[in-house]
């Protein structure tokens, strides 16, 4: 079973699958896993989010990890557990979270803007940040992080990253891409949703 950072140097692109719903979850996953992606994140705010955990952790969780997003209470850890999830994916920081995911075995991605936010996050456990909104944190800031952070800190460029823009953040030290609409919105085809992860792949790849 693959590692986030095993993951992550298979593929750096996380498909976010925010409003999935269970009855089509099956269907985009294989489409997903298909096109080279190795990292899938079912917001919590999704329609019965937990089902389609179980439902991708089951039918991929050999070949891909499979997470949640939006996580918001340290409660929610253990029902991700409980569903097959092995990621941790929020907003924002909270230490509590991170060291009940952690406690959990599972890997996690707390979302930062500040490096105070960031040094406090890894010092609680995070296995890698998530710089969020990334719309607002241009390259030039991953390229300053990079320069005071371990160079073995993942730092994931999440929010407003597509194929166009997605080889600025490679080349300013990103460790991987957080992908939600210009992936996946609701009513999007499975065989759409291939074909969006297949380029997506092949940029992050090139």
């Amino acid at each position: 079973m693959l590692d986030l950072r095993s993951a992550l140097a298979r593929c750096p692109v996380v498909a976010i699958l925010r409003g999935v719903k269970p009855d089509e979850v099956d269907a985009i996953g294989d489409a997903l896993v298909e096109a080279g992606i190795t990292i899938i994140e079912v917001p919590l705010n999704s329609p019965n989010p937990f089902e389609s955990i179980k439902r991708l952790a089951a039918r991929h969780g050999a070949r891909a990890l499979v997470g949640a997003g939006t996580v918001l209470k340290a409660a929610d850890v253990a029902r991700v557990a409980a569903a097959g999830g092995r990621l941790i994916v929020a907003p924002n920081f909270d230490a509590d979270l991170v060291r009940a995911a952690k406690a959990a075995g599972l890997a996690t991605l707390p979302g930062v803007m500040t490096p105070s936010e960031g040094f406090a996050a890894l010092q609680s456990g995070a296995d890698g940040l998530k710089l969020f909104p990334a719309e607002i944190i241009p390259p030039a800031v991953f390229r300053a992080w990079r320069a005071v952070f371990p160079p073995e800190t993942l730092l994931l460029a999440v929010g407003g990253v597509g194929v166009d823009n997605l080889k600025s953040y490679a080349r300013a030290g990103a460790s991987g891409y957080g992908i939600g609409s210009a992936l996946y919105k609701p009513g999007r085809p499975a065989a759409k949703i291939g074909t969006l992860a297949r380029a997506l792949v092949a940029a992050a790849k090139a």
